[in-house]
Parts: structure tokens; sequence; C-alpha cells
């Protein structure tokens, strides 16, 4: 059985002891940092499975820190934030975090997520190797193997979630979905997820695909169902 390796970065040390007590306990390879500096240099050193980052850290932001690894990293990043710091979700979702979760939560939620972030990872090549190369629908492209999407024949920065979220709905183009399909399905989650993840990803696809964000013609939203991908 494979041992996936966790990586908590978090300065406050109750709240990292708990952390750290609670995954090795689920069988889960522990290593932790406790500022922004050092997390970039265990990352990169540990190659961890996945990332519970704190958004407040000294030295370096964790938004700064998640920045910086999506350069180069594709590894699922959790984060942390105070419950006030609404901004600092939606910007973490935004430069590349997988979801976040606010301070305080409940162990028991936070070890699902990471089970199912876990599990969407390990899921990610066989669902790749079983799908078609690309998918076309008007002049956006999507490249499913390189995880790639253009517009027009020009490239789109999409974070990892903004791209398999596109994907899913371009491949099932005029199906509605509702938000708590689109958390199973993208977000891996088998139980109530926080929906508004799902708002905040399709608010910033929407500022790279629509000629109009505020007037959607393409990701259409399903009053009192969900959303759609149209031509």
């Amino acid at each position: 059985m494979t041992q996936f390796k966790i990586l908590i970065v978090e300065d406050d040390p109750n709240l990292l002891e708990t952390l750290k007590y609670n995954l090795r306990k689920e069988s889960y390879d522990v290593v932790t940092a406790v500022d922004g500096t050092q997390a970039l240099e265990i990352a990169r050193g540990e190659k961890p499975d996945l990332i519970v980052l704190d958004v407040m850290l000294p030295k370096m932001s964790g938004l700064e820190v998640c920045r910086i690894l999506r350069k180069d990293m594709t590894v699922p990043i959790l984060m942390l934030t105070a419950k006030s710091e609404e901004i600092d979700r939606i910007v973490g979702l935004e430069i590349g975090a997988d979801d976040y979760m606010a301070k305080p939560f409940s162990m028991r939620e936070l070890l699902a997520r990471v089970r199912a972030m876990l599990r969407r990872a390990m899921m990610a090549p066989v669902r790749e190797a079983n799908e078609a190369a690309s998918v076309k629908t008007g002049n956006l492209e999507i490249d499913i193997a390189g995880h790639r999407a253009f517009l027009g024949g020009s490239a789109l920065v999409l974070s990892p979630k903004e791209f398999d979220l596109l994907a899913l709905l371009a491949r099932n183009k005029g199906l509605v979905f509702s938000r708590d399909q689109l958390l199973e399905k993208v977000w891996g989650y088998d139980y109530g997820g926080d929906t508004r993840t799902v708002d905040v990803h399709i608010r910033w696809l929407r500022q790279k695909i629509e000629t109009d964000p505020a007037n959607p013609t393409r990701l259409i939203t399903v009053r009192g169902t969900g959303y759609k991908l149209e031509g």
C-alpha cells in the first residue's frame, strides 16, 4: 500500500502538532514547515503528494508559496485561511490552490478532504488514458493529455482545477451539472463540500473564456440547477 507524503505548512505550533498527529494517525508520512521559505525548500526536496498550506506565514505568505510552487509542481494544495479572509481564499484558488478550508475547521472534514484530493490525484493518470486527446467546442480547444487550453488559438492560463472543470464541461457540452456533482467529479468529494469553491472557479473561468464575463454566453448558469458549457 502506498504511503502518501503530506507537507504541513503552519506557524501555529499547537495547530501544527494537531495536524501532524491526526495525519500520522491515518498512516500518512508527514513533513512540516513553519514559514514560507522553509515550505518551498521542503516541497522541492521532499516532493510531497499533498500540501496543507496556511495563508498567514512568516517570511513569505502562503499565497506567494502557492504561486511559486505552481510554476513547476502540480501537487494538490489545500489552503487554510482565517474565517474573515474571503479575498485570500479567492486569490488562493485563482493562483492554483485546489481547495481551501476556513479556520476553525473540524479535523474530520480536513481528513475527508485530504483523502478526496489524494484519490483525485491518483485517478488522474487513469482518467486521462481513457479520454480523447483533445476536445473542441467553437473556438475553444482543450488538450486533455497536455493539460492545456486555447481560445482562438491563444493559450489560456488556467489553474489545475480551472482546467479540470473546463475539461469536464467541454466533454459534456450542453449537459447541466449541479454544484454537488461538480464537487464530486472535479474535486473528488463524496460528501457535502462547500459549493462556493465551484462558484469561485466558474467566476474565474468566465474571466478567461467569455467576451463579457458579466453576461456569459458560453459558461451558463442554469438557475436552481447548476452550470453548463455551450458552444
